[in-house]
């Protein structure tokens, strides 16, 4: 029997939503679930229409009106709240600074939403310094991750274009949240799907253990191992004791990026099989151990309904290569290409189980070692993909504000900056655990690999090495 909550049917919480629960506790603030972004376009706003529109975007996505509360014995669950006309906020910035105004969208992404049964975004309006109007979006990891958020946004701004400029077509429906919930409900319920899945990852865990590769060599390894009298062990801490956070961003232009994407293209490989090699190239380089380990992050989103149904949807799971240093280049971006369309067949699999199997497998002397130093996130959705072209020439601009905390040592999330199509390096790291030179010194060489080998793919790994 369905229970109902307010008049509206309850579900249980996806895996993808437990995920972000599993490491909440470990984090002082609930604010490490929070999303802070800004989209503005360089052109006068009709701000009346665009609050319409912003009230119509919420009534197009069920995945953008969840609601979360707790039953008696202290699970979370989750329903659809019917839509509702908000006041929307505004905030006229034009009169200070931008460092001011940005300041300010830093602050209200660290706070944390309230969960139970209140609204798990906040949008205003913004009027900047710099000529650029439009909005502020901040939204709970546990209803929206990039994607749907980015889909999110460009549905407002396609329903304000199409009402305020002639020509500009109405956007094509959101897909239902609910409808993609129960699939994956249906899945996690012991499906044949999830059984294969299950199969998979076990024998892939089994089939050896990793070994922790540190940013500058192995001394956070030697020193786990100095600490439990094991000079065997193959995990080291990552994370610090402190999860206060910083972001550091670092700019490749729009000409050495068109490279990169050139050679994507040519070989028929996606760039994050490209950012994947050249990461792993790095801690081969800085430890000598052909075995790295890098966690993931995939956004099961393959079909349109996925795309467009909103809620989060990201798994992450560890990709393992052990190449030799003379193993080619681009052997092994393929390599790295097989791997993970191999794990892209099998993401629906749990990723906490992932985890918890693999420390039954290779059981560890503490629960905070790891083997993976970073987590890859690459973005390629832009508000520019077959949207925003509708708007001509106007000028825009997007920017992200860390939530100031994070539960790993360091994070990269790589995307495509809107100006020019070049590419941000995103770092998102614990400052007690790694610092902006450190990560300065990881990105310069994580370029120079990248370049060295795309422009000489057959070059082997040891010689990549050498070169640079």
């Amino acid at each position: 029997m369905m229970r109902t909550r307010k008049g509206h049917k309850v579900y249980p919480l996806t895996v993808a939503q437990k995920f972000h629960l599993y490491y909440l506790p470990f984090c002082p603030s609930a604010a490490v679930l929070n999303i802070g972004t800004s989209v503005t376009i360089e052109i006068e706003i009709d701000w009346d229409l665009l609050a319409k529109s912003i009230n119509k975007a919420y009534a197009r996505s069920e995945g953008m009106r969840i609601r979360f509360a707790k039953d008696k014995e202290g699970n979370w669950y989750q329903y659809v709240a019917d839509p509702e006309e908000m006041k929307i906020e505004f905030a006229d910035f034009s009169k200070g600074t931008m460092e001011e105004a940005e300041s300010t969208m830093q602050q209200w992404t660290t706070v944390p939403f309230k969960m139970e049964d209140s609204q798990m975004s906040r949008i205003v309006m913004i009027q900047m310094p710099d000529g650029f109007n439009g909005i502020y979006f901040l939204v709970h990891h546990m209803i929206a991750d990039a994607q749907s958020l980015i889909c999110f946004m460009k549905d407002i701004i396609e329903l304000y274009c199409n009402e305020k400029y002639e020509g500009v077509p109405y956007p094509k429906d959101m897909a239902s949240y609910i409808d993609q919930l129960k699939k994956d409900l249906a899945y996690e319920a012991g499906s044949k799907a999830q059984l294969r899945d299950i199969e998979f990852f076990q024998r892939e865990i089994e089939k050896g253990e990793p070994i922790y590769n540190g940013i500058h060599g192995t001394d956070k390894l030697e020193a786990a191992r100095a600490m439990f009298k094991n000079p065997k062990l193959r995990t080291a801490f990552n994370a610090s004791d402190d999860t206060k956070s910083a972001l550091d961003i670092f700019h490749l232009e729009a000409d050495p990026t068109k490279r990169l994407m050139d050679f994507c293209e040519k070989y028929h490989v996606s760039l994050a099989c490209l950012l994947l090699m050249g990461l792993r190239t790095y801690f081969q380089k800085m430890n000598g151990f052909e075995d790295v380990s890098i966690n993931n992050a995939i956004a099961r989103r393959a079909t349109l309904k996925e795309k467009k149904a909103g809620g989060t949807r990201i798994h992450s799971f560890p990709i393992r290569t052990v190449f030799s240093e003379d193993m080619k280049f681009i052997d092994g971006v393929y390599a790295i290409r097989d791997k993970q369309n191999e794990i892209f067949r099998h993401a629906n699999y749990d990723p906490t189980a992932y985890f918890a199997y693999r420390s039954k497998i290779y059981p560890q002397p503490h629960a905070g070692l790891t083997y993976e130093p970073i987590s890859l996130t690459y973005q390629p959705m832009t508000l520019q993909e077959n949207g925003l072209t509708e708007l001509g020439d106007i000028r825009y601009k997007t920017k992200w504000y860390p939530n100031g905390t994070c539960p790993q040592g360091m994070y990269l999330t790589v995307m495509h900056r809107p100006e020019d199509n070049g590419l941000d390096f995103n770092f998102e790291h614990q400052i007690k655990a790694v610092s902006r030179d450190e990560l300065e010194y990881l990105y310069y060489y994580l370029c120079k690999i990248m370049f060295k080998g795309t422009e000489n793919p057959d070059l082997t790994i040891g010689e990549i090495i050498k070169l640079i």
